[in-house]
Parts: structure tokens; C-alpha cells; sequence
């Protein structure tokens, strides 16, 4: 397909804001052909009677679900981000990303897997040598276990860090059995 051209009228301080929203400061313009890609797809998809939604929360799901494909490298993204391009609350983007990887699990399951393994590969040593892991995704830790559950369901679960808010906790026998499950080598 010939490559599309289009012209936006944003003004200065439309198009600064649009950048830090989409965390495209060094990137602008081409940083937004992801998102474009994304819409165009939606569209073409509508037109073509492919994806014709009457409710919103349809529209809005299908929406995310390009954009993790087009704009998020295949990749779930984390829940500030979701707020930010849906203007939603936290809450509300946790419900999305949580009924946009029940919908499309299949479509999604490279994305889901990918994201879990690079969740898994950053998992470091605190000062007192514990597993820990920053995760700005419920819903992601939430599949975490999930998938820790069905690989050996003694495991102990991928839990919250006592007052800490987006840090996690992984028991050794819980960061082996992931990493066997993935295919991972084990750094620890």
C-alpha cells in the first residue's frame, strides 16, 4: 500500500503537549506514525465491516489493542500510560488493559508473553538480597501469577512490597519456576 501523507492543525503548544504525552520529545513527528498506523487500521477495519462496534467500551478496547501492536512494540503497556492516552482514571485503565488481554489473549499472547519475560529478566537483588522487581502494571503482575499458578501451583505469588508502590517481591523457588517456564536463565 502507498504510504499515506496527512497534515495535522495543532497549534505550538497543541503539538508540545501531544509530544510529552506521548513521551515523543526527541522523535516528532515520526513518533506519532505508530498511533496513525494504528487509527488507519481501525478505520479500514470499520469500513470494511470488519470491526463495527456499537458500544464504547468495544471501540475503546479495539483501540488499545492496535496501539499495543502498532504504537507499544508488541508490547503491553503500563497503566500511567493508558491513563494518559485514554484520559482515564487508574482505575479505569486497569479495567481496560484487563478486558483487552481477556479479549484478545490469542492475538495478544506474543505481546503478554514478551512482556513477562522482560518483566522476568529485571528482576534484581535488593540490599537485603531479596527478589524484587518494579512493575508499574497490576495487570501484568496479576498475569504473572497466573502463569506461575498454572506452572507449579505451590508457588508463593508475586506479591506487593509492604509500602511500596510499584514494587514486587518474588520468592527464589517462584523466580525459577517462571524462568524455567519461559525458557530463562536464572540470574539468581
Amino acid at each position: 500500500m502507498d504510504k499515506i501523507k496527512l497534515q495535522l492543525d495543532l497549534t505550538s503548544q497543541e503539538e508540545k503537549e501531544l509530544r510529552r504525552i506521548l513521551k515523543k520529545e526527541t522523535s516528532w513527528p515520526d513518533g506519532l506514525q505508530p498511533y496513525v498506523k494504528a487509527a488507519a487500521e481501525e478505520y479500514a477495519r470499520m469500513f470494511l465491516g470488519q470491526k463495527v462496534f456499537t458500544r464504547g467500551s468495544d471501540i475503546r478496547e479495539y483501540r488499545l489493542f492496535l496501539l499495543i501492536r502498532n504504537a507499544f512494540n508488541n508490547a503491553i503497556p503500563d497503566e500511567q500510560t493508558v491513563c494518559a492516552l485514554f484520559q482515564c482514571t487508574l482505575y479505569q485503565s486497569r479495567s481496560l488493559l484487563r478486558a483487552v488481554m481477556s479479549k484478545y489473549q490469542y492475538e495478544l499472547s506474543s505481546a503478554i508473553e514478551g512482556t513477562l519475560k522482560e518483566l522476568i529478566g529485571r528482576v534484581e537483588k535488593d540490599q537485603n538480597d531479596l527478589l524484587v522487581v518494579a512493575v508499574n502494571n497490576e495487570t501484568v503482575v496479576a498475569e504473572l501469577n497466573k502463569v506461575l499458578a498454572l506452572a507449579d501451583p505451590t508457588q508463593d505469588q508475586v506479591a506487593r512490597r509492604s509500602g511500596k508502590l510499584a514494587m514486587y517481591e518474588l520468592k527464589p523457588a517462584a523466580y525459577q519456576a517462571l524462568c524455567k517456564r519461559y525458557g530463562l536463565t536464572p540470574k539468581y
